[in-house]
Protein backbone atom coordinates (compact mmCIF):
# COMPACT_ATOMS: atom_id res chain seq x y z
CA UNK A 1 0.00 0.00 0.00
CA UNK A 2 1.75 3.35 -0.94
CA UNK A 3 2.00 6.32 1.47
CA UNK A 4 -0.74 9.00 1.37
CA UNK A 5 0.37 12.08 0.15
CA UNK A 6 0.88 15.72 1.20
CA UNK A 7 0.18 18.62 -0.88
CA UNK A 8 0.83 21.91 -0.95
CA UNK A 9 -0.39 25.05 -1.99
CA UNK A 10 0.97 27.10 -4.58
CA UNK A 11 0.94 27.13 -8.57
CA UNK A 12 4.18 27.57 -10.64
CA UNK A 13 2.33 29.93 -13.35
CA UNK A 14 5.97 29.84 -15.35
CA UNK A 15 5.03 26.18 -15.91
CA UNK A 16 1.84 25.25 -15.13
CA UNK A 17 2.23 22.59 -12.04
CA UNK A 18 2.98 22.95 -8.05
CA UNK A 19 4.99 24.85 -6.66
CA UNK A 20 6.30 21.98 -4.68
CA UNK A 21 5.63 18.21 -5.91
CA UNK A 22 3.25 16.37 -3.43
CA UNK A 23 5.77 13.78 -0.86
CA UNK A 24 4.79 11.08 1.36
CA UNK A 25 4.56 12.17 4.98
CA UNK A 26 7.85 10.08 5.88
CA UNK A 27 10.29 11.75 2.83
CA UNK A 28 8.62 14.91 4.53
CA UNK A 29 9.81 13.99 7.86
CA UNK A 30 13.38 13.10 7.00
CA UNK A 31 13.84 16.65 5.72
CA UNK A 32 12.34 18.27 8.60
CA UNK A 33 14.86 16.59 10.76
CA UNK A 34 17.13 19.04 9.46
CA UNK A 35 15.23 22.09 10.82
CA UNK A 36 16.26 23.89 14.25
CA UNK A 37 14.46 26.09 16.87
CA UNK A 38 16.99 28.40 18.34
CA UNK A 39 17.09 29.10 22.32
CA UNK A 40 15.70 32.88 21.67
CA UNK A 41 12.86 31.45 19.69
CA UNK A 42 11.85 28.60 22.18
CA UNK A 43 11.95 31.00 25.26
CA UNK A 44 9.45 33.70 23.58
CA UNK A 45 6.91 30.41 22.42
CA UNK A 46 7.14 28.82 26.19
CA UNK A 47 6.55 32.90 27.32
CA UNK A 48 3.50 33.14 24.54
CA UNK A 49 2.08 30.08 26.02
CA UNK A 50 2.20 31.28 29.53
CA UNK A 51 0.44 34.54 28.80
CA UNK A 52 -2.39 32.66 26.49
CA UNK A 53 -4.64 31.81 29.30
CA UNK A 54 -4.42 35.20 30.76
CA UNK A 55 -4.73 37.85 28.16
CA UNK A 56 -3.07 38.99 24.29
CA UNK A 57 0.48 40.41 23.86
CA UNK A 58 -0.18 43.53 26.31
CA UNK A 59 0.65 43.12 30.18
CA UNK A 60 -2.70 43.02 32.73
CA UNK A 61 -4.66 45.64 33.06
CA UNK A 62 -4.23 46.91 29.13
CA UNK A 63 -6.99 46.49 26.90
CA UNK A 64 -5.68 45.68 23.68
CA UNK A 65 -8.46 47.12 21.36
CA UNK A 66 -8.20 50.16 22.92
CA UNK A 67 -4.90 52.22 21.23
CA UNK A 68 -5.29 54.65 24.14
CA UNK A 69 -3.96 51.84 26.17
CA UNK A 70 -2.53 49.80 24.20
CA UNK A 71 -0.31 52.45 22.16
CA UNK A 72 0.71 52.62 18.73
CA UNK A 73 4.56 53.05 17.12
CA UNK A 74 5.84 53.25 13.57
CA UNK A 75 9.43 51.93 12.77
CA UNK A 76 11.01 53.22 9.50
CA UNK A 77 14.38 51.98 8.63
CA UNK A 78 17.03 53.91 9.67
CA UNK A 79 17.86 55.78 6.53
CA UNK A 80 14.57 55.83 4.84
CA UNK A 81 13.54 58.82 3.05
CA UNK A 82 11.80 61.92 4.96
CA UNK A 83 9.71 62.42 2.31
CA UNK A 84 7.91 58.90 2.95
CA UNK A 85 7.41 60.38 6.54
CA UNK A 86 5.60 63.41 5.36
CA UNK A 87 3.29 61.56 3.17
CA UNK A 88 2.20 59.23 6.31
CA UNK A 89 2.10 62.75 7.97
CA UNK A 90 -1.90 62.77 8.67
CA UNK A 91 -2.33 59.31 9.65
CA UNK A 92 0.58 59.67 11.89
CA UNK A 93 -0.61 62.73 13.46
CA UNK A 94 -4.35 60.84 13.95
CA UNK A 95 -2.88 57.97 16.00
CA UNK A 96 -0.58 60.55 17.90
CA UNK A 97 -3.87 62.41 19.07
CA UNK A 98 -5.48 58.65 20.02
CA UNK A 99 -2.43 56.95 21.68
CA UNK A 100 -1.55 60.24 23.72
CA UNK A 101 -5.12 60.43 25.39
CA UNK A 102 -4.05 58.99 28.45
CA UNK A 103 -0.13 59.00 28.97
CA UNK A 104 2.41 59.32 25.78
CA UNK A 105 2.29 56.21 24.08
CA UNK A 106 3.32 57.33 21.06
CA UNK A 107 6.30 56.45 19.70
CA UNK A 108 8.06 57.44 15.95
CA UNK A 109 10.91 55.60 15.56
CA UNK A 110 13.29 57.55 12.73
CA UNK A 111 16.63 58.09 11.95
CA UNK A 112 19.23 56.22 14.69
CA UNK A 113 15.87 55.13 16.60
CA UNK A 114 14.64 53.57 13.47
CA UNK A 115 15.62 49.52 12.68
CA UNK A 116 18.98 48.92 11.66
CA UNK A 117 20.31 46.50 9.29
CA UNK A 118 20.66 43.07 10.89
CA UNK A 119 19.09 43.34 14.40
CA UNK A 120 17.31 41.58 15.67
CA UNK A 121 13.84 41.82 17.70
CA UNK A 122 15.85 41.25 21.18
CA UNK A 123 18.05 43.95 20.05
CA UNK A 124 15.57 46.22 18.75
CA UNK A 125 13.76 46.25 21.69
CA UNK A 126 16.71 46.13 24.73
CA UNK A 127 17.94 49.52 22.77
CA UNK A 128 14.53 50.61 23.38
CA UNK A 129 14.19 50.14 27.15
CA UNK A 130 11.85 46.60 26.79
CA UNK A 131 12.57 43.03 27.47
CA UNK A 132 10.82 39.85 26.48
CA UNK A 133 7.66 39.37 27.68
CA UNK A 134 4.36 40.86 28.55
CA UNK A 135 4.21 44.29 26.25
CA UNK A 136 4.17 47.42 28.27
CA UNK A 137 3.15 50.11 26.13
CA UNK A 138 5.20 52.78 28.30
CA UNK A 139 7.71 51.58 26.74
CA UNK A 140 6.94 50.03 23.79
CA UNK A 141 3.90 50.09 22.11
CA UNK A 142 1.53 47.21 21.49
CA UNK A 143 0.75 48.50 18.09
CA UNK A 144 4.01 48.75 15.33
CA UNK A 145 3.60 49.52 12.10
CA UNK A 146 7.05 48.58 10.18
CA UNK A 147 7.74 51.08 6.55
CA UNK A 148 10.06 49.68 4.01
CA UNK A 149 10.61 47.17 2.17
CA UNK A 150 11.65 43.66 3.72
CA UNK A 151 14.96 44.41 2.24
CA UNK A 152 15.33 46.91 4.37
CA UNK A 153 13.24 45.67 7.37
CA UNK A 154 13.45 41.75 6.88
CA UNK A 155 10.74 39.26 6.72
CA UNK A 156 12.39 37.94 9.95
CA UNK A 157 12.44 40.76 12.37
CA UNK A 158 8.87 41.17 11.55
CA UNK A 159 8.22 37.01 12.52
CA UNK A 160 9.73 37.96 15.59
CA UNK A 161 8.09 40.70 16.75
CA UNK A 162 4.71 39.92 15.95
CA UNK A 163 4.61 36.95 18.43
CA UNK A 164 4.54 39.55 21.62
CA UNK A 165 3.53 42.82 19.72
CA UNK A 166 0.62 43.44 16.86
CA UNK A 167 2.98 44.08 13.55
CA UNK A 168 1.24 45.27 10.67
CA UNK A 169 4.19 46.50 7.52
CA UNK A 170 3.70 49.08 4.28
CA UNK A 171 5.93 49.35 1.70
CA UNK A 172 4.72 51.76 -1.79
CA UNK A 173 6.71 52.54 -4.84
CA UNK A 174 5.72 55.86 -4.60
CA UNK A 175 5.53 58.81 -1.89
CA UNK A 176 1.70 59.40 -3.00
CA UNK A 177 0.65 55.84 -2.61
CA UNK A 178 1.86 56.20 0.81
CA UNK A 179 0.19 59.62 1.39
CA UNK A 180 -2.94 57.74 -0.64
CA UNK A 181 -3.06 55.12 2.15
CA UNK A 182 -2.73 57.05 5.35
CA UNK A 183 -5.58 59.46 4.27
CA UNK A 184 -7.56 56.32 3.05
CA UNK A 185 -7.54 54.86 6.45
CA UNK A 186 -8.03 58.32 8.26
CA UNK A 187 -11.33 58.76 6.51
CA UNK A 188 -12.60 55.47 6.94
CA UNK A 189 -12.02 55.88 10.60
CA UNK A 190 -13.40 59.18 10.84
CA UNK A 191 -16.57 58.00 9.80
CA UNK A 192 -16.76 59.27 5.79
CA UNK A 193 -16.73 55.49 4.61
CA UNK A 194 -18.67 52.99 6.58
CA UNK A 195 -19.33 49.45 4.67
CA UNK A 196 -22.49 47.68 5.37
CA UNK A 197 -22.04 44.10 7.34
CA UNK A 198 -21.02 41.77 4.64
CA UNK A 199 -18.61 39.58 4.06
CA UNK A 200 -17.64 37.44 0.82
CA UNK A 201 -15.85 33.97 0.96
CA UNK A 202 -14.12 33.15 -2.31
CA UNK A 203 -12.85 29.51 -3.53
CA UNK A 204 -11.75 27.67 -6.61
CA UNK A 205 -11.77 24.32 -6.96
CA UNK A 206 -9.73 23.52 -9.45
CA UNK A 207 -9.55 20.13 -11.74
CA UNK A 208 -7.33 17.40 -10.80
CA UNK A 209 -6.37 19.35 -7.53
CA UNK A 210 -6.48 17.72 -3.71
CA UNK A 211 -5.52 21.61 -2.27
CA UNK A 212 -8.18 23.51 -3.58
CA UNK A 213 -10.80 20.43 -2.79
CA UNK A 214 -9.29 20.50 0.58
CA UNK A 215 -9.54 23.98 1.08
CA UNK A 216 -12.99 24.19 -0.07
CA UNK A 217 -14.43 21.26 1.88
CA UNK A 218 -12.72 21.88 4.95
CA UNK A 219 -11.85 25.65 5.23
CA UNK A 220 -14.07 27.99 2.98
CA UNK A 221 -17.26 26.05 3.19
CA UNK A 222 -17.52 25.45 6.90
CA UNK A 223 -15.65 28.61 7.78
CA UNK A 224 -19.22 30.45 5.83
CA UNK A 225 -21.24 28.13 7.88
CA UNK A 226 -19.77 28.70 11.44
CA UNK A 227 -19.46 32.42 10.58
CA UNK A 228 -23.53 32.49 9.65
CA UNK A 229 -24.23 31.31 13.02
CA UNK A 230 -21.39 33.30 14.85
CA UNK A 231 -22.80 36.76 13.34
CA UNK A 232 -26.23 36.85 12.37
CA UNK A 233 -26.12 40.58 11.96
CA UNK A 234 -23.88 39.94 8.73
CA UNK A 235 -24.21 38.86 5.55
CA UNK A 236 -22.03 36.08 4.35
CA UNK A 237 -22.10 35.30 0.47
CA UNK A 238 -20.39 32.14 -0.58
CA UNK A 239 -18.46 32.10 -4.09
CA UNK A 240 -17.12 28.17 -4.41
CA UNK A 241 -15.90 25.78 -7.40
CA UNK A 242 -17.48 26.73 -10.55
CA UNK A 243 -19.00 30.05 -8.59
CA UNK A 244 -15.16 31.03 -8.09
CA UNK A 245 -14.03 32.22 -11.10
CA UNK A 246 -12.16 35.67 -12.17
CA UNK A 247 -14.85 37.85 -13.38
CA UNK A 248 -16.77 36.94 -10.24
CA UNK A 249 -13.72 38.44 -8.16
CA UNK A 250 -13.77 41.59 -10.31
CA UNK A 251 -17.24 41.85 -10.04
CA UNK A 252 -17.09 41.70 -6.29
CA UNK A 253 -14.38 44.47 -5.81
CA UNK A 254 -15.87 46.88 -8.46
CA UNK A 255 -19.15 47.02 -8.13
CA UNK A 256 -19.76 47.16 -4.70
CA UNK A 257 -17.00 45.47 -2.06
CA UNK A 258 -18.06 44.03 1.20
CA UNK A 259 -16.44 45.12 4.20
CA UNK A 260 -14.63 42.18 4.58
CA UNK A 261 -13.38 39.55 1.83
CA UNK A 262 -11.93 35.82 2.71
CA UNK A 263 -10.04 33.91 -0.55
CA UNK A 264 -8.34 30.52 -0.24
CA UNK A 265 -6.88 29.72 -3.74
CA UNK A 266 -3.45 28.30 -4.94
CA UNK A 267 -1.24 31.83 -4.92
CA UNK A 268 0.72 32.15 -8.35
CA UNK A 269 4.57 32.05 -8.28
CA UNK A 270 7.11 32.24 -10.93
CA UNK A 271 10.49 31.30 -11.63
CA UNK A 272 13.52 33.51 -10.93
CA UNK A 273 14.24 35.48 -13.64
CA UNK A 274 10.13 35.38 -15.01
CA UNK A 275 9.24 39.14 -16.10
CA UNK A 276 6.14 38.53 -14.68
CA UNK A 277 7.48 37.67 -11.11
CA UNK A 278 7.57 41.13 -9.49
CA UNK A 279 4.45 42.44 -10.76
CA UNK A 280 2.23 38.76 -10.09
CA UNK A 281 3.72 36.71 -7.65
CA UNK A 282 0.88 36.05 -5.27
CA UNK A 283 -2.02 36.66 -7.59
CA UNK A 284 -5.01 34.51 -6.71
CA UNK A 285 -5.29 31.46 -9.13
CA UNK A 286 -9.12 31.48 -9.68
CA UNK A 287 -11.21 28.47 -11.08
CA UNK A 288 -10.32 29.00 -14.54
CA UNK A 289 -6.85 26.99 -13.87
CA UNK A 290 -7.45 23.97 -15.16
CA UNK A 291 -5.56 21.99 -12.75
CA UNK A 292 -1.95 20.21 -12.41
CA UNK A 293 -2.99 17.43 -14.60
CA UNK A 294 -3.95 19.52 -17.61
CA UNK A 295 -1.73 22.46 -17.31
CA UNK A 296 1.28 20.57 -16.85
CA UNK A 297 4.20 22.16 -18.68
CA UNK A 298 1.92 25.21 -19.82
CA UNK A 299 2.78 28.50 -18.21
CA UNK A 300 -0.40 29.89 -16.79
CA UNK A 301 -1.77 33.30 -18.52
CA UNK A 302 -2.70 36.30 -16.63
CA UNK A 303 -7.05 35.18 -17.40
CA UNK A 304 -6.07 32.34 -15.11
CA UNK A 305 -5.24 34.68 -12.01
CA UNK A 306 -6.24 37.99 -10.38
CA UNK A 307 -3.24 39.89 -10.38
CA UNK A 308 -2.53 43.33 -9.41
CA UNK A 309 -3.17 44.98 -12.54
CA UNK A 310 -6.95 43.74 -12.69
CA UNK A 311 -7.96 46.14 -10.08
CA UNK A 312 -9.93 48.64 -11.89
CA UNK A 313 -10.01 52.13 -11.66
CA UNK A 314 -13.59 52.56 -10.44
CA UNK A 315 -12.72 49.47 -7.79
CA UNK A 316 -14.63 50.35 -4.09
CA UNK A 317 -12.44 48.90 -2.07
CA UNK A 318 -12.13 52.31 0.70
CA UNK A 319 -13.00 50.41 4.11
CA UNK A 320 -12.25 46.76 2.62
CA UNK A 321 -10.25 44.53 4.85
CA UNK A 322 -8.69 41.26 3.17
CA UNK A 323 -7.96 37.77 3.90
CA UNK A 324 -5.76 35.94 1.31
CA UNK A 325 -4.92 32.38 2.36
CA UNK A 326 -2.49 31.92 -1.15
CA UNK A 327 1.44 31.36 -1.16
CA UNK A 328 2.62 34.40 -1.57
CA UNK A 329 -0.26 36.27 -1.05
CA UNK A 330 1.72 38.91 1.25
CA UNK A 331 5.09 38.46 0.09
CA UNK A 332 8.10 36.80 -1.04
CA UNK A 333 11.42 36.31 0.69
CA UNK A 334 14.86 36.91 -1.62
CA UNK A 335 16.00 32.73 -0.70
CA UNK A 336 13.73 30.06 -0.75
CA UNK A 337 13.12 29.62 3.47
CA UNK A 338 12.39 25.40 2.60
CA UNK A 339 15.20 24.74 0.40
CA UNK A 340 14.46 21.37 2.25
CA UNK A 341 12.07 20.38 -0.05
CA UNK A 342 14.48 21.41 -3.29
CA UNK A 343 17.76 19.63 -1.87
CA UNK A 344 16.49 17.03 -0.01
CA UNK A 345 17.64 16.04 3.53
CA UNK A 346 21.55 15.07 2.01
CA UNK A 347 21.66 18.61 0.24
CA UNK A 348 24.42 21.01 1.67
CA UNK A 349 21.30 23.79 2.01
CA UNK A 350 22.97 26.14 0.85
CA UNK A 351 20.59 29.42 0.04
CA UNK A 352 18.85 29.28 -3.11
CA UNK A 353 17.45 32.43 -4.49
CA UNK A 354 13.33 32.83 -5.66
CA UNK A 355 13.68 35.83 -6.30
CA UNK A 356 15.85 39.03 -7.15
CA UNK A 357 15.16 40.89 -3.64
CA UNK A 358 12.65 40.25 -1.20
CA UNK A 359 9.39 42.12 -1.98
CA UNK A 360 5.88 42.87 -0.27
CA UNK A 361 2.90 40.86 -2.84
CA UNK A 362 1.75 43.67 -5.49
CA UNK A 363 -1.90 42.76 -5.59
CA UNK A 364 -2.55 43.96 -1.35
CA UNK A 365 0.11 47.27 -2.32
CA UNK A 366 -2.54 48.14 -5.37
CA UNK A 367 -5.40 47.10 -3.27
CA UNK A 368 -4.35 49.37 -0.02
CA UNK A 369 -3.56 52.26 -2.29
CA UNK A 370 -6.40 52.36 -4.58
CA UNK A 371 -6.36 55.96 -5.89
CA UNK A 372 -10.45 56.00 -4.88
CA UNK A 373 -9.76 55.03 -1.75
CA UNK A 374 -8.16 52.12 -0.67
CA UNK A 375 -8.59 49.15 1.36
CA UNK A 376 -7.58 49.08 5.28
CA UNK A 377 -5.09 45.90 5.39
CA UNK A 378 -4.93 42.42 3.82
CA UNK A 379 -3.69 39.74 5.76
CA UNK A 380 -1.73 36.93 3.50
CA UNK A 381 1.30 34.90 3.35
CA UNK A 382 4.56 34.96 3.37
CA UNK A 383 6.28 32.27 1.37
CA UNK A 384 4.44 29.43 0.71
CA UNK A 385 1.30 28.46 2.72
CA UNK A 386 0.34 24.73 3.81
CA UNK A 387 -2.64 23.05 4.04
CA UNK A 388 -2.00 22.42 8.21
CA UNK A 389 -3.17 25.78 8.61
CA UNK A 390 -6.96 23.94 8.61
CA UNK A 391 -6.31 20.18 8.36
CA UNK A 392 -4.36 18.26 11.31
CA UNK A 393 -3.37 14.61 11.71
CA UNK A 394 -5.71 11.83 9.19
CA UNK A 395 -7.06 15.15 7.40
CA UNK A 396 -9.15 16.37 10.47
CA UNK A 397 -10.39 19.74 10.22
CA UNK A 398 -9.13 22.03 12.96
CA UNK A 399 -10.82 25.76 12.32
CA UNK A 400 -10.22 27.14 15.64
CA UNK A 401 -7.81 29.97 14.84
CA UNK A 402 -9.94 31.16 11.89
CA UNK A 403 -12.75 31.26 13.49
CA UNK A 404 -11.24 33.17 16.45
CA UNK A 405 -9.40 35.67 14.68
CA UNK A 406 -12.82 36.70 12.18
CA UNK A 407 -15.02 36.50 15.46
CA UNK A 408 -12.75 38.76 16.83
CA UNK A 409 -12.46 40.81 13.52
CA UNK A 410 -16.50 41.06 13.33
CA UNK A 411 -16.73 42.13 16.97
CA UNK A 412 -14.78 45.20 16.62
CA UNK A 413 -11.34 43.99 17.53
CA UNK A 414 -8.50 45.72 15.38
CA UNK A 415 -6.34 43.79 12.79
CA UNK A 416 -3.38 43.40 14.47
CA UNK A 417 -5.16 42.26 18.45
CA UNK A 418 -7.84 39.77 16.43
CA UNK A 419 -4.22 38.14 14.57
CA UNK A 420 -3.10 36.99 18.24
CA UNK A 421 -4.63 33.79 17.64
CA UNK A 422 -2.29 32.94 14.88
CA UNK A 423 0.55 34.28 17.21
CA UNK A 424 -0.16 31.42 19.58
CA UNK A 425 -0.88 28.69 17.45
CA UNK A 426 2.85 29.67 15.86
CA UNK A 427 4.70 29.65 19.28
CA UNK A 428 2.49 26.73 20.40
CA UNK A 429 3.72 24.95 17.40
CA UNK A 430 7.34 26.63 17.92
CA UNK A 431 7.42 24.52 21.76
CA UNK A 432 6.23 21.51 20.24
CA UNK A 433 8.36 20.94 17.07
CA UNK A 434 11.19 21.98 19.29
CA UNK A 435 10.62 18.90 21.98
CA UNK A 436 9.78 16.99 18.70
CA UNK A 437 13.31 17.23 17.25
CA UNK A 438 15.14 16.80 20.49
CA UNK A 439 12.99 13.75 20.75
CA UNK A 440 14.72 12.74 17.27
CA UNK A 441 18.07 12.60 18.66
CA UNK A 442 17.09 10.21 21.42
CA UNK A 443 16.91 6.52 19.45
CA UNK A 444 15.28 5.23 22.34
CA UNK A 445 12.61 7.36 22.00
CA UNK A 446 9.91 7.27 19.35
CA UNK A 447 8.17 9.98 17.44
CA UNK A 448 5.48 9.13 15.08
CA UNK A 449 6.39 10.30 11.47
CA UNK A 450 3.49 11.55 10.55
CA UNK A 451 2.62 12.98 13.01
CA UNK A 452 6.45 14.93 12.82
CA UNK A 453 5.83 15.88 9.33
CA UNK A 454 2.34 17.63 10.30
CA UNK A 455 3.76 19.39 13.24
CA UNK A 456 6.86 20.59 11.09
CA UNK A 457 4.76 21.79 8.23
CA UNK A 458 2.02 23.69 10.46
CA UNK A 459 4.78 25.25 12.58
CA UNK A 460 6.29 26.74 8.95
CA UNK A 461 2.89 28.00 7.60
CA UNK A 462 1.56 29.51 10.96
CA UNK A 463 5.06 31.79 10.95
CA UNK A 464 4.36 32.91 7.81
CA UNK A 465 0.85 35.27 8.18
CA UNK A 466 1.63 38.53 7.68
CA UNK A 467 -0.41 42.17 8.34
CA UNK A 468 -0.14 44.40 5.23
CA UNK A 469 -1.39 47.94 6.41
CA UNK A 470 -1.99 49.35 9.78
CA UNK A 471 -2.19 46.67 12.65
CA UNK A 472 -4.62 49.21 14.80
CA UNK A 473 -7.01 49.37 11.87
CA UNK A 474 -11.20 47.37 12.07
CA UNK A 475 -13.87 46.75 10.30
CA UNK A 476 -15.64 50.03 9.84
CA UNK A 477 -19.04 48.53 9.24
CA UNK A 478 -22.69 48.91 10.12
CA UNK A 479 -25.57 46.93 9.83
CA UNK A 480 -28.31 48.61 6.90
CA UNK A 481 -25.78 51.09 6.04
CA UNK A 482 -25.76 51.60 1.95
CA UNK A 483 -23.14 51.35 -0.46
CA UNK A 484 -19.96 53.96 0.36
CA UNK A 485 -19.98 56.90 -1.46
CA UNK A 486 -17.93 57.25 -4.81
CA UNK A 487 -14.77 58.65 -4.11
CA UNK A 488 -13.07 61.25 -6.71
CA UNK A 489 -9.09 60.45 -7.28
CA UNK A 490 -6.62 61.91 -4.37
CA UNK A 491 -4.64 64.14 -6.65
CA UNK A 492 -0.79 64.64 -4.37
CA UNK A 493 1.18 67.43 -4.99
CA UNK A 494 5.26 67.52 -4.38
CA UNK A 495 6.25 70.70 -4.04
CA UNK A 496 9.90 69.54 -3.29
CA UNK A 497 11.71 66.82 -2.17
CA UNK A 498 11.65 67.77 1.31
CA UNK A 499 8.25 69.80 1.14
CA UNK A 500 5.43 68.13 2.79
CA UNK A 501 3.04 65.51 0.63
CA UNK A 502 -0.25 67.06 0.30
CA UNK A 503 -2.99 65.12 -1.08
CA UNK A 504 -6.72 65.96 -1.08
CA UNK A 505 -9.82 63.41 -1.24
CA UNK A 506 -13.39 64.62 -2.37
CA UNK A 507 -16.79 62.86 -1.72
CA UNK A 508 -19.48 63.67 -4.00
CA UNK A 509 -20.59 66.83 -1.90
CA UNK A 510 -24.56 65.87 -1.96
CA UNK A 511 -23.12 62.38 -0.16
CA UNK A 512 -21.27 64.70 2.39
CA UNK A 513 -23.14 65.63 5.48
CA UNK A 514 -22.05 69.23 7.28
CA UNK A 515 -20.41 67.23 10.05
CA UNK A 516 -17.92 65.57 7.00
CA UNK A 517 -17.92 68.90 5.62
CA UNK A 518 -16.61 70.65 8.38
CA UNK A 519 -14.06 67.79 9.05
CA UNK A 520 -13.34 68.40 5.41
CA UNK A 521 -12.48 72.25 5.44
CA UNK A 522 -10.47 71.42 9.11
CA UNK A 523 -8.03 68.75 7.29
CA UNK A 524 -7.23 71.48 4.47
CA UNK A 525 -6.95 74.31 6.32
CA UNK A 526 -4.44 72.12 8.54
CA UNK A 527 -2.61 71.02 4.89
CA UNK A 528 -2.56 74.85 4.24
CA UNK A 529 -0.91 75.56 7.59
CA UNK A 530 1.48 73.22 6.99
CA UNK A 531 2.62 74.34 4.04
CA UNK A 532 2.82 78.09 5.01
CA UNK A 533 5.05 76.98 8.17
CA UNK A 534 7.47 75.04 5.53
CA UNK A 535 7.67 78.46 2.61
CA UNK A 536 8.31 80.26 6.02
CA UNK A 537 11.16 78.12 6.45
CA UNK A 538 12.04 77.97 2.95
CA UNK A 539 12.43 81.46 2.84
CA UNK A 540 14.04 82.01 5.63
CA UNK A 541 16.91 79.08 4.27
CA UNK A 542 17.00 81.14 1.16
CA UNK A 543 17.70 84.78 2.68
CA UNK A 544 20.47 82.96 4.82
CA UNK A 545 22.10 81.50 1.98
CA UNK A 546 21.41 84.44 0.18
CA UNK A 547 23.92 86.60 2.65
Amino acid sequence: MSEPLLYFNGVNASRGGYLTPPMPAPALAQIARGDAISAEKLAEAKWRLEQKKSHLGVKAGVDPTKIEQAGWGVIFARDEKPAVRDALRELLDYRQTQANQIKERYREYWGDDGYRPHESKNDFIARHGAGVGAVDPDKIPYYLLLVGDPEKIPYHFQYQLDVAYAVGRIYFDTVKEYAQYAQSVVRAEKGFVTRGKRAVLFGPVNPDDASTQASARNLTAPLADTLRAQAPDWTFDSFLAERATKNRLEETLRDDAPAFLFTASHGAGFDLGEPRQMKHQGALVTQEWGGPVAMQNQPVPQTMYYAMDDVPGDARLHGLISFHFACFGAGTPRYDEFAHLRQGVRGNLEAIPIAPASFVARLPQQLLAHPKGGALAVIGHVDRAWGSSFLWQQNVSQLGTFESMLTRLFEGYPVGAAMEYFNERYAELAAALAGDLENLKKPYLKVDVNAFATLWTAHNDARGYAVIGDPAVRLQSKPGVAAAPQTESIALRTEMSNADQVQTTATTESAMSVAELETTIANLERQIAALTAQVIKLRAALETKQT
